[in-house]
């Protein structure tokens, strides 16, 4: 199974991004965290991104904020999907987000909600799956869970309120 790579451009943003290592986890998907700034070491970003492939990677995921350069960079480097995680470190991460949906014509990157790296980790999951039928099964079992939970949310509610 191809690993996932979790990335940001700060320790600040580990709390945001912990949630899709916990993701990843549960589905049983290898991942390596790592800390790589698009500004401060740009060498080592644009290296990992070279050797992500050849290194066992299948998708990586960057969460940044502010200026959010780490997942264009990471793109500009590799042919492997890149899946943008906004961070709201300032203006709300609308900064973040547009200059992850922004991208030119050539180097696409994926992006997800503004703090959402658990959708960015389903996502991954779900490229990693394109290969993987045990995986595919495990992602499709979550969607049922999550649907029953829904179900079983909404009748509870029902039940407490309806007279």
């Amino acid at each position: 199974m191809k690993r996932v790579a979790v990335l940001m451009g700060s320790e600040r943003d580990l709390p945001v991004m912990e949630k899709a290592c916990t993701v990843l986890g549960e589905l049983s998907i290898p991942f390596t965290v790592h800390v790589l700034s698009a500004h401060r070491t740009p060498t080592q970003t644009a290296d990992f991104a070279r050797s992500a492939e050849a290194n066992g990677y299948g998708v990586l995921i960057a969460g940044a904020g502010m200026a959010a350069h780490l997942a264009g960079v990471l793109a500009s480097h590799t042919l492997l999907p890149v899946i943008a995680v906004p961070l709201s470190a300032s203006l709300g991460g609308m900064d973040a987000l547009l200059a992850s949906v922004q991208m030119p014509p050539g180097i696409p990157v994926a992006t997800v909600a503004i703090d959402g790296s658990a959708n960015a980790a389903l996502l991954a999951a779900q490229i990693v799956a394109l290969g993987d039928e045990g995986l595919s099964q495990r992602l499709a079992q979550r969607r049922q869970e999550g649907e029953k939970l829904a179900i079983e949310t909404n009748e509870r509610i029902y039940r407490s309120f309806t007279s």
